[in-house]
Formats: structure tokens, C-alpha cells, sequence
């Protein structure tokens, strides 16, 4: 491992346990103590590396899971996502959130508006370094309900909002006993907005009759499909899916399938941490 590389692995390490520990105490003394770095000098280094400020970052991860809470469990109070998120009241909660996001707490649960909220969370490209764990299997043939999302990646969480209200009414893919898909037709670094595709998908075992959430039956074939498992936050699926595609198959000997690569989702947010999310990516092969 070179000298860049040893320095960026330092800030990875305290970037993952920033993820693991939002619920406690994060001091800049404890933090350059996971990285091996001087405190006189870690939060400067950590801003250069980040583009953000160390206190701001965990402000913004605090927020961001809060988001989540907000969007994805309508029941819970806006006063205990506060608290549970380090605020002593919902008007802190409520400053903090406008000012990050440009909407109040209620507003983004009522109508969000993801692109600000998406531009919060750009960080520097984790480059994977360890060698992947990839397998090869066999994939059965699975019926699935699908929601197609066709525009900015931004937009992704209005559709998968959508995509949920259908499961709740239909009843057809509940989410507990059935596969969450998506099927990926676009690197979103490599087509303009407007020309993202990506669909949303629940596993089924009956046919899908019209709804007004616009999602309809298709079928993911069965065959041959190399896996690797990404762990952490969807926002960085990117550090695992661009190893197996441009280092691990280049070097199998294997050879595409006609059918895009897609990803199962073994757990969702807000069920568990960012950090806990786990993903597993499927390559379709000959």
C-alpha cells in the first residue's frame, strides 16, 4: 500500500466508525484516535479529505438518518427523531433541518425535495483495495412487480415512495416475505439525468393487475450470475459494483449475459443503520 493510500484508509476507518457509533459521544480527540492522527492537526486533514468539517459531517449524518425516519415511518413523532438524533428540542431539529436542507421537518415529510438533500452527501470515492469475495450461482427465474424509474437519479426516493405505497395496497410483494429488487439499466456517471433508468421491483408470485402507482409484471431469468456483497450505506454501492465489473470480470474468463446487473436488498433503511445495509450485487452471466 502506497503512502496516498495509507492516508485515504485512515479516513475511511474513521468515516465507518463515524457510521457505527452516531449514537454516542463523537469528540475530535476520539476520532484522531481511530485514525492515528495527531488531534492538532485531524480536523483540518479530516476537512481537506471530506470537503466538510468533522462536527458538520456528524450533524449531517444525524440529519440524513433522520430523513429517513421522517419519510419512512410516518407514525413516529418529529420530536422523538429529535431527540433520538442528538437535539435537546424540535426547534433545534427544526433549524438545523432547514438549514441544511431548505425545508422544516414537516414540509420534508409532507412533499420532500431530494436535491439538496442529495448534494449533502457526496463524499470522495472509497477505492476499493482488498480482494472481492465474488461467487458464481444460479438464479431462478423470479416474477416480479415493477416500478420504472426513468429521470434524475435524485429522484430515485419519490419513486421507491411510490413503489411502497403499491406494496402496502396491494398487499401482492409484502416486504418482509418477498425479494426487493433493483435492476440497473445506467452508470449515473455516465448518462445525463434525464436518461437515468433504474426499476424498482418486489418479488411476486401472481400477476399484477393495473394500479395507479403504474407498476406492472416482468420476469428477471433464471441463469448463471457472479455475486459480490456490498456492506454500508446505497450511496456508496458504486465502491463495489465498478471492482466487479471493471477489475473481478475482466480477469474471469467469463462472459455477459443480456440482462443488466441488478441488486437484491437484503435489509432497508430505517430498519437498520446506514452501515448495516446489505447488498448483494448480481452480475448475469453465460
Amino acid at each position: 500500500m502506497d503512502k496516498a493510500q495509507a492516508y485515504a484508509e485512515k479516513f475511511d476507518r474513521v468515516l465507518r466508525y463515524i457510521e457505527r457509533h452516531l449514537d454516542e459521544p463523537l469528540t475530535v480527540e476520539r476520532l484522531s484516535r481511530v485514525a492515528h492522527f495527531s488531534k492538532f492537526h485531524f480536523h483540518r486533514q479530516f476537512t481537506l479529505y471530506t470537503g466538510i468539517g468533522v462536527v458538520a459531517y456528524i450533524r449531517l449524518l444525524r440529519l440524513k438518518h433522520a430523513s429517513y425516519r421522517l419519510i419512512y415511518r410516518r407514525d413516529e413523532r418529529i420530536i422523538d427523531i429529535a431527540l433520538d438524533a442528538g437535539f435537546d428540542s424540535p426547534e433545534a431539529f427544526a433549524r438545523a433541518f432547514r438549514q441544511m436542507f431548505g425545508q422544516s421537518p414537516s414540509q420534508f415529510r409532507k412533499s420532500p425535495t431530494w436535491q439538496p438533500w442529495k448534494e449533502r452527501f457526496r463524499l470522495p470515492p472509497n477505492e476499493r483495495r482488498e480482494d472481492m469475495d465474488v461467487k458464481i450461482v444460479e438464479f431462478p427465474e423470479t416474477r416480479i412487480a415493477v416500478l420504472a424509474h426513468r429521470g434524475a437519479p435524485e429522484k430515485l426516493d419519490d419513486s421507491a415512495l411510490r413503489f411502497i405505497e403499491w406494496r402496502k395496497q396491494s398487499g401482492l410483494s409484502p416486504v418482509k416475505q418477498s425479494l426487493t429488487i433493483g435492476i440497473v439499466y445506467d452508470d449515473p456517471s455516465n448518462v445525463e439525468p434525464e436518461q437515468f433508468r433504474f426499476d424498482i421491483c418486489g418479488e411476486v408470485s401472481q400477476e399484477v393487475p393495473e394500479n395507479p402507482q403504474g407498476v406492472f409484471n416482468s420476469v428477471i431469468p433464471g441463469g448463471r450470475c457472479a455475486v459480490a456483497r456490498h456492506l454500508g450505506s446505497h450511496d456508496r454501492i458504486g465502491d463495489t459494483v465498478y471492482p466487479l465489473c471493471r477489475d473481478w470480470f475482466p480477469k474471469s474468463g467469463e462472459e455477459l449475459r443480456d440482462f443488466p446487473l441488478f441488486f437484491i436488498y437484503l435489509n432497508l433503511l430505517p430498519d437498520v443503520a446506514e452501515h448495516e445495509l446489505i447488498t448483494d450485487i448480481y452480475l448475469p452471466l453465460k
